[in-house]
């Protein structure tokens, strides 16, 4: 049983939630209005306060705020009939717990008081344990991206999304999309930094025939074929000051021309924008607009790298292990313990791309049900070399290949790189092989050649 707290200045709606959460099992108070919660909340603590926002003397959202200001560690669910992105961000952004618009479902706000009060995440139907619409993993920090997406989805309020090369940007974007009331219609994703800077415009916004060489006919631009829908920029710190221009027209007025057009053409989309760079280093280096950074950063999210999130190492490796099984025809069913071993500690610099690709090129290696340690190639791998340490050549200078002779030089120098790697790697074969871009076959013929 959890202490509640309802606070709404329509007494029906109090009724109502006071019948539903006490049928619950729940302890139910309710103030009709901000100022008599306040003062209830100097008695005994809630363990939940459910607010509407629009009341007269005291609004849900300055009641969130000073709930916040006094320190108290309740989780706020904010109601109600006038939903607005504005208005969503905020209350985000002020630390309510969820957001959620009348007239709602039964069983959405009990999942919702549910989840609030078992401080976990609350899943919609069809979200796995593991997954969160098509996205693999659940760590802590994969758990805050899946609640801030589930928040936000239904806002339509636009979205920076921030992460290094192959984190799972465009993944999230997609989850953005999925999870809102666009979902019915198109997502169109554009690679900002593929497309030649005298193309970008046309490809964003379209052309008109003859507009320049090879228009041969008229084309829709991105904003056209995501109208009702949503809109992916990815590398959006790429685009240059004139596209930055236009494309803050685009978010302020939701209309533009195509190139070479004089029509007006109106559109509603959403913006899903995303970067791998620091934008705001980009604004103060006069770089990127401000002003366009503030229309797209509306809500932020960061999406760790894959050495932040270990935990969730083991889990893609299932995945991408039945992916690629099916895909190649094969029955590569799991991994080795050492094999995982030297996954789990590896930092993926091309994150889960990297290792995505780690786990393709294994299953089309392996001949076994199993992956082994020499099936895996980890490009990324750089231990570095200490300060004191010297470089891996024989001495003698530029002499040294005359006198010893090309083939002897070579070998020796070959020689000593195994040798250095090895020191490097503390005598793991596995990791020197990474270390010298060898496969693990060639690193132990060379080894046994070398008597190392």
């Amino acid at each position: 049983m959890a202490k509640i707290l309802i606070v709404d200045d329509e007494p029906s709606m109090r009724e109502f939630l006071t019948i539903l959460l006490e049928k619950q099992g729940h302890a139910v108070q309710s103030a009709a209005s901000g100022a008599e919660a306040l003062s209830l909340l100097q008695g005994p603590h809630s363990d939940l306060i459910i607010s509407d926002i629009r009341m007269p003397d005291l609004s849900g959202l300055s009641l969130l705020e000073k709930i916040k200001n006094l320190g108290l560690p309740v989780p706020v669910v904010l109601i109600t009939a006038y939903a607005s992105p504005e208005d969503a961000v905020l209350a985000m952004k002020n630390g309510a717990y969820d957001y959620v618009t009348k007239p709602f479902k039964v069983e959405e706000i009990i999942r919702v008081v549910n989840s609030a009060l078992s401080g976990k995440l609350s899943k919609p139907p069809g979200i796995s344990r593991d997954s969160f619409a098509g996205i693999i993993g659940s760590s802590p920090e994969m758990l805050k991206i899946y609640d801030l997406i589930r928040r936000i989805a239904p806002t339509g309020a636009n979205v920076l999304i921030y992460g290094e090369s192959g984190t799972g940007k465009e993944l999230v974007a997609m989850a953005i999309h999925q999870l809102s009331e666009a979902a019915g219609n198109a997502f169109v994703p554009i690679t900002c930094s593929a497309i030649p800077e005298n193309l970008i415009e046309s490809e964003l916004f379209g052309h008109v025939r003859g507009s320049f060489t090879g228009a041969v006919s008229n084309k829709p631009g991105l904003f056209e074929l995501a109208d009702k829908g949503s809109a992916f920029l990815d590398e959006i710190g790429e685009l240059s000051p004139l596209i930055q221009t236009k494309l803050l027209r685009v978010l302020q007025e939701r209309e533009f021309k195509r190139v070479g057009g004089t029509e007006t053409i109106k559109v509603k989309v959403r913006i899903i924008a995303a970067t791998n760079k620091t934008l705001e280093d980009e604004v103060r280096a006069g770089h990127f607009r401000e002003d366009l950074f503030y229309r797209l950063a509306v809500v932020p999210i960061r999406v760790p790298p894959l050495r932040e999130r270990k935990e969730d190492v083991p889990m893609l490796i299932e995945h991408f292990l039945k992916k690629y099984s099916a895909l190649f025809g094969k029955e590569v069913q799991q991994i080795s313990a050492y094999a995982l071993k030297v996954l789990m500690d590896y930092d993926f610099p091309g994150n889960v791309r990297e290792l995505e690709n780690i786990v393709e090129r294994g299953v089309a290696m392996e001949s076994s049900k199993i992956i082994l340690p020499e099936s895996l190639s980890l490009s990324g791998y750089r231990p570095g070399p200490t300060a004191q340490e010297e470089p891996p050549f024989p001495p003698g200078g530029e002499e040294a290949p005359f006198a010893m002779g090309l083939e002897e030089y070579l070998a020796d120098l070959e020689k000593r790189f195994i040798e250095t790697a090895l020191d490097r790697t503390k005598n793991s074969r596995m990791k020197a092989a990474d270390l010298l871009k060898m496969s693990f076959r060639s690193f132990r013929y060379k080894a046994k050649k070398y008597g190392l």
